[in-house]
């Protein structure tokens, strides 16, 4: 007689594990298991059925898949993160017995996690760590802009600095960014490296006020920042060769004779490099720049429509074009604009930068005083002194330049001038359905113009149109029965004038009546076949149509919202000039 099979021996029962028990078969502690978890990027999982998944108790437990804690059993780290604990209990135990030499001793030869072989393991290609740069640039860059705290090593933060610096330097001389856009979170930046597109955020320069209570985990973030700059660093490196450009960064031009001392020395220039605004040394001396390289796409024969290639082409025209959006342009910052963004987004489409030495010592090239600057970019309501041979603009138009892949001009964007919208560049890419401020239908094809009533006979359905046309012929059969009834009130032979007459009835000219499309009525025919339609689903599919549809009438209710808000702000932006107006000649009439 066969085994009879135990409960949740098999199925779901025997697929998920809660944490307590992963943490009993690794012998680990729960510090050591979430840093463990977070490198190797093993999650908790939601099973369909949480009941069986719980081998039948109740509540809510953190389940774990089995195979992940499995392939755990067999991580070397685990036995580097023990080494690491039992360090730490001599170093502690050393310190409460107040030894000072074992103190030093321990101090200094803390064991170190190493986490390489990790990120080789979970990106096998260039491509995918490509892919997943987002997170990582995005969490450097907020530890980067972090003081001193008792939570995350300094070590660290300088790290998170260094290498964000380095990826911007890529970007700069790859000539990567393809859009910005300013939020209250910070600034986005989006580059393409490898056919890949990367969002990142730059959080803005403001000073962190200490806590009391401290509200953040700031240990499993250092985690997370760990890993990212371990993958980060990785990514530089390749990137670096790639562009045939010197890792570590260094600048200067290429020279074969000192090029081995500067490779000997140390890096003093890190404040030199972190200015943004000078070239870096490349490894090879005749080398073209790869943002100045003039490519050509390669044409294939395609047997089926060539509009995607034609559209391809375009868009590479376009990018071309976009890499030397500022060649020309000689820019200089005022003391009250942020300083490292601008300088990032300038000098990645070929303006030449500068500021004032007071804000940061390192990197300017020319003074305020230069005459042959061409734009001042300011943030205050006015400038003492101001030459006539410049521009003075505010910040966003670097911005709205880029985004819209053209030089606008500078009138809208003078200091003291109320500044258009700041549009977002993301919206077509994650919705079709959306909010379209008149802003930017501006910047569209004005050609386009849209006829409400060719769009009333789009939505008209196919039966709908046979209808109308058995209306017709309907019609022309009345009139071939009216003629037929004329022609019986003769009877018999007719004369010349009798039929005479009869063409002329036929000759006569009736006003004509309009043809009228009950709107109301044909919505409902509408909604009655879109219901018929509904009704056709299958039961499988029911539930994600449900889901579709609420999407939809949600974002349908954002429209109207953000349509009745921009109403009231075109209301009350009219309602304030009348008041000025009213002012200015109510002042005007005090002084006569």
């Amino acid at each position: 007689m066969p085994m009879q099979k135990k409960k949740f021996q098999s199925g779901e029962g025997a697929r998920y594990v809660t944490r307590r028990a992963a943490l009993n078969k690794l012998q680990l502690s729960l510090k050591d298991f979430r840093t463990l978890c977070i490198i190797k990027g093993i999650y908790p999982r939601e099973p369909a059925h949480r009941r069986r998944a719980q081998r039948g108790k109740s509540g809510i437990h953190i389940l774990y898949l089995k195979k992940d804690i499995l392939f755990l059993l067999h991580e070397p780290m685990i036995w580097k993160l023990r080494d690491l604990q039992v360090h730490l209990n001599r170093l502690r135990r050393a310190k409460g017995m107040h030894q000072k030499d074992m103190i030093k001793r321990y101090a200094n030869t803390i064991p170190r996690v190493a986490i390489d072989h990790v990120v080789k393991e979970r990106y096998p290609t260039f491509i995918d760590a490509l892919r997943d740069m987002d997170d990582a640039l995005t969490l450097c860059c907020l530890f980067a802009t972090f003081p001193k705290l008792k939570s995350i090593p300094p070590n660290l933060i300088a790290l998170c600095r260094r290498l964000t610096v380095e990826f911007m330097h890529v970007c700069i001389a790859a000539r990567a960014l393809r859009k910005v856009f300013i939020s209250i979170k910070g600034i986005y930046f989006q580059v393409e490296l490898k056919g890949q597109a990367i969002t990142w955020v730059i959080p803005h320069n403001y000073p962190h006020e200490p806590q009391k209570k401290q509200e953040v985990d700031f240990y499993t973030m250092a985690t997370f920042a760990d890993f990212y700059s371990t993958a980060l660093g990785f990514v530089n490196f390749r990137l670096y060769h790639s562009l045939n450009l010197h890792y570590p960064p260094r600048l200067g031009s290429y020279n074969a004779e000192r090029l081995e001392e500067e490779i000997l020395e140390e890096n003093e220039t890190s404040d030199r490099v972190a200015a943004l605004n000078l070239p870096l040394l490349k490894t090879a001396e005749d080398v073209e720049d790869p943002a100045d390289a003039e490519l050509d796409l390669d044409t294939f024969a395609m047997d089926g429509d060539e509009s995607k290639a034609e559209e391809a082409r375009k868009e590479y025209e376009k990018v071309r074009k976009l890499k030397k959006l500022f060649e020309g342009l000689k820019v200089f910052l005022n003391r009250e604009v942020p300083r490292e963004p601008l300088v990032f987004a300038l000098r990645c489409f070929g303006a030449q930068v500068s500021w004032d030495e007071t804000t940061f010592p390192e990197g300017a090239t020319f003074s305020e005083t230069d005459e042959t600057i061409t734009h001042q970019i300011v943030d205050r309501p006015d400038v003492e002194k101001q030459y006539i041979s410049r521009y003075y603009i505010q910040p966003q138009w670097v911005f709205d330049c880029i985004n819209a892949r053209e030089l606008f001009p500078v009138d809208k964007y003078f200091i003291g001038t109320s500044l258009p919208p700041h549009l977002s560049p993301f919206t077509v890419e994650y919705r079709t359905q959306r909010y379209v401020p008149p802003e930017e239908k501006a910047l569209t094809d004005p050609s386009v113009i849209v006829n409400k009533d060719q769009e009333l006979l789009d939505e008209i359905s196919d039966n709908d149109i046979e209808d109308i046309e058995d209306d017709k012929k309907e019609s022309e059969d009345e009139t071939m029965e009216a003629d037929d009834e004329d022609l019986d009130e003769y009877d018999g032979e007719m004369t010349e004038e009798q039929l005479a007459e009869i063409k002329r009835k036929k000759m006569k000219v009736e006003s004509g009546t309009p043809e009228v499309i009950n709107k109301g009525k044909l919505r409902r025919e509408m909604h009655q076949m879109k219901l018929l339609k509904e009704k056709m689903i299958q039961k499988k599919y029911r539930n994600l149509y449900k889901s579709m549809k609420s999407g939809r009438m949600k974002r349908e209710k954002e429209i109207k919202l953000l349509k009745y808000k921009r109403r009231i702000h075109e209301r009350t932006s009219v309602e304030n000039k009348r008041a000025e107006i009213r002012a200015r000649r109510a002042q005007a009439a005090t002084l006569m």
